[in-house]
């Protein structure tokens, strides 16, 4: 069981926290404070904290719409996969993002590609994988490409059959289009802020449609491109508005979209507005 919160829980909370989590049988309760300062905490500052009950592993998998991931709470502000995304990959899964909108089928020699970027513990990729995709995951971090290597195993996905790419995702989208390579599926779930050597930083407000530009010189005609966005101060319709204006600047039509809002497992309030945008889009 893990609770996030902005602020630390009071010894009051913290009490009734661990009433209803033995109430509820739960072995164990982790608590996770949410600052905007994350990344510049130390790791175990950062990391969840037991609040009542037993200690979970170093290292433990869960099961998510059938599939398997490893998770760890000692690893600072990330645990191993965003629970928010959990729709979404179960699109994934299922081929079917709305009604009337299916993912691209598979052609008749079975080639079908996809590019998850900004991939993290590869979650997308191994959903994607599981449907018969073939999944390139690409990622700054080579200790998230291992561990979603992990996550393709614990699955029975070969990790071989598939491609991890590490690197800046701005660099390689230049690079695979100059190579003239192409996906029928590309994954868009950037962070927030970040910074690289090869591309400088970026900040999801001011450079996503430069992202939707660089994804769709990679995008296949009639290829889907999903785009993800985790930021409180960006209204959703700034952001749609972002991504559609960026598809047509580069010369390409919305065909379908289905816009998904945060899940309602995951409450807003006038004090902690929606963080979390995604957008399915069709491309001509």
């Amino acid at each position: 069981m893990l609770s996030q919160s902005h602020e630390a829980l009071s010894a009051e909370q913290s009490a009734e926290f661990v009433k209803l989590a033995q109430a509820a049988g739960v072995r164990g309760s982790y608590h996770k404070t949410l600052s905007r300062e994350a990344r510049r905490s130390d790791i175990a500052v950062a990391s969840p904290q037991l609040s009542a009950g037993e200690a979970a592993p170093a290292k433990f998998e869960i099961l998510e719409n059938g599939m398997r991931y490893e998770m760890s709470f000692n690893e600072g502000y990330s645990v191993g996969l965003f629970l928010d995304q959990r729709d979404n990959r179960r699109r994934l899964l299922t081929g079917r993002v709305a009604a009337g909108f299916e993912l691209p089928a598979a052609t008749a020699s079975g080639n079908r590609e996809m590019l998850n970027c900004f991939s993290y513990t590869c979650g997308f990729s191994v959903c994607a994988a599981r449907a018969g995709w073939r999944a390139a995951s690409l990622d700054l971090s080579k200790k998230y490409l291992d561990w979603g290597r992990r996550n393709f195993v614990l699955n029975e996905l070969d990790p071989a059959k598939h491609d991890f790419i590490f690197g800046d995702a701005f660099d390689w989208l230049r690079r695979l289009a100059k190579k003239g390579r192409s996906y029928a599926l590309v994954v868009l779930d950037p962070p927030t802020f970040s910074r690289s050597k090869a591309s400088g930083t970026f900040r999801a407000e001011k450079d996503y449609g430069k992202l939707i530009t660089a994804a769709l010189s990679v995008t296949k005609p009639d290829g889907v491109v999903f785009a993800s966005a985790n930021t409180a101060n960006w209204a959703a319709p700034d952001f749609l508005a972002a991504v559609t204006a960026a598809v047509r600047e580069a010369g390409r039509k919305v065909l379908k979209s289905h816009y998904v809002p945060q899940p309602p497992d995951f409450p807003i309030s006038r004090e902690e507005p929606a963080y979390l945008k995604t957008v399915w889009l069709q491309v001509s």
